[in-house]
């Protein structure tokens, strides 16, 4: 077409076809701008997602370290640090976004971003590089390498394989080295990723990475409840404790109790159990029983020592208690049937008695009988104070009266854990094929608490990573969150949250906030 001689008809037609040929590159041009466009929407809708989830876990952290700060303040510290290392450099992608937005007039007339006009690439150019890394430039690499080495400092101080894998994506996805060209030419990372295009792209290279940094916090957060929850199911977590039979003896009787671990393992072996510096020959599982002399009257301490093998190590639980015997009954001996407190929402058994006396009368806000001796139920939902006090009143066989109060705590009903298929994420995520999770049941315990009460779900909230949550009404995925549950890849981890429940039989009653749930696809 361009060799020879060509008549003037000729030449007509080839410059018309080199004309249509410019016309369609640039059509895809601007079809190419479109696509970054709609790309960097997608991105800064997931990254909203990423925010909220994140804030959301931070949230539910801060209540569990007010609860118990003893075990979750120093994972909030922790988490505290990610989040503000996270947060510095997104604001700081956010600012240069910003920037390069409000360089040009990129909106149409009906006030949205017309993404065909950012096709210029001076902005980014003149911004980070001018035959070499400019000063802004600089900065940008800067704030980048500081985000990798904090989070690296943190990671390293976490012993565990997750927080390796979660380190190399650190170190891979924050890499500022310089970078090889496909003809073996070696470049400048920030020239090569922001150096000649358009600024669309640019925008969304930086979405993107905005969207790492999300999605590491999250990992890392997630990894470091986890770490949490297994350290606090270690052995040495647990604690002695000693329970007597009754919490006075008379003169002349034994004391009658036991001793056993905070959470009690009916198979639990010891390998040395030392009493008031004496080793007992066959100290049983589970529990140890004791039968002594009480002592004389006055206050009478316990003390020793449990020791069990775990894995190479011996770990040794020392305990204290104490004890008082009282020459005869002189005060009224009330206690809750299964707990120290009451709690609202229930109706809380109690045994109300004094030593010695047939027939006592009790009375106190929401108490009543509950038939047949010293049997008693409190119902304290509508109190609205953080105690109750009980009074007794009795008199012993020589007509003597007697008299006692004692004053209870108040405490509301503990935060419930939240269930799949009948499995608890105490450990972490739960790992779980797709099938199985589109048709397991969303359920609600109480784990270790006194009370055996029946939870009905009633909603909860279904998010899988980067796409919007989804509402469901009952304990089982509807079709809106099967179809999200069926786009998620193999290995994503989709969460339960915002999970609501009521009490079987006192719907009137507000529980606490479920903890959520993560599930693991392993298909």
């Amino acid at each position: 077409m361009a060799g020879g001689k060509q008549t003037p008809r000729q030449k007509m037609i080839n410059l018309m076809y080199l004309v249509f040929i410019a016309m369609m590159a640039l059509n895809m041009s601007k079809e190419v701008l479109t696509a970054f466009g709609m790309i960097n929407v997608s991105l800064e809708e997931a990254n909203q997602y990423a925010g909220e989830s994140n804030q959301a876990f931070m949230a539910g952290l801060a209540e569990k370290a007010t609860e118990q700060p003893e075990q979750y303040k120093k994972l909030q510290e922790d988490a505290q640090k990610v989040e503000a290392i996270s947060r510095d450099l997104n604001n700081y992608i956010a600012n240069l976004k910003q920037g390069a937005i409000e360089s040009g007039d990129y909106k149409n007339e009906e006030g949205l971003y017309n993404y065909e006009s950012m096709d210029k690439t001076d902005y980014f150019d003149e911004l980070f590089y001018q035959s070499k890394v400019t000063k802004d430039g600089q900065e940008f690499v800067d704030q980048i390498a500081a985000y990798r080495q904090k989070m690296t400092e943190i990671l390293k101080g976490l012993d565990g394989k997750q927080y390796r894998s979660i380190e190399n994506t650190v170190q891979d996805k924050f890499n500022t080295e310089d970078v090889e060209t496909a003809e073996g030419i070696k470049k400048p990372w920030i020239n090569y990723k922001f150096v000649g295009f358009p600024i669309v792209a640019s925008l969304t290279n930086l979405t993107q990475m905005q969207n790492d940094v999300k999605t590491v916090e999250n990992q890392l957060l997630s990894a470091m409840m986890q770490g949490e929850q297994t350290s606090q199911l270690s052995m040495s977590n647990y604690q002695a404790i000693v329970i007597p039979d009754k919490t006075a003896f008379f003169s002349g009787e034994n004391f009658t109790g036991k001793v056993v671990l905070g959470r009690f393992d009916n198979s639990l072996s010891f390998d040395k159990v030392i009493i008031n510096d004496t080793e007992m020959d066959n100290p049983g599982t589970g529990s140890v029983k004791l039968d002594f002399a009480a002592g004389n009257v006055g206050q009478q301490e316990i003390n020793g020592m449990l020791q069990f093998k775990e894995g190479d190590s011996i770990v040794d639980l020392p305990f204290n208690t104490s004890y008082a015997v009282i020459p005869k009954p002189n005060s009224a001996v009330i206690s809750a049937d299964k707990m120290n407190v009451v709690y609202r929402g229930v109706k809380n058994p109690m045994t109300i008695s004094i030593p010695g006396v047939p027939s006592v009368s009790a009375n106190g806000p929401g108490l009543s009988s509950a038939g047949g001796n010293s049997k008693y139920v409190m119902d304290v939902t509508n109190i609205k104070a953080k105690e109750v006090k009980i009074n007794v009143s009795g008199k012993l066989p020589d007509g003597t009266s007697v008299s006692d109060s004692k004053v209870f705590r108040i405490k509301e009903i503990p935060r419930p854990i939240g269930n799949v298929a009948g499995r608890d994420a105490s450990g972490g995520a739960i790992r779980m094929p797709r099938n199985t999770a589109a048709v397991a049941q969303v359920s609600a315990k109480l784990p270790d608490f006194v009370f055996d009460l029946s939870l009905n779900v009633v909603s909860f909230q279904f998010q899988v990573q980067g796409k919007p949550p989804v509402t469901v009404n009952g304990n089982k995925l509807n079709g809106a969150a099967k179809a999200a549950l069926n786009g998620a890849p193999r290995g994503a981890v989709v969460t339960l949250f915002n999970i609501k429940a009521k009490i079987a039989g006192n719907s009137s009653y507000t529980l606490p906030n479920i903890s959520p749930v993560f599930l693991e696809l392993t298909d």
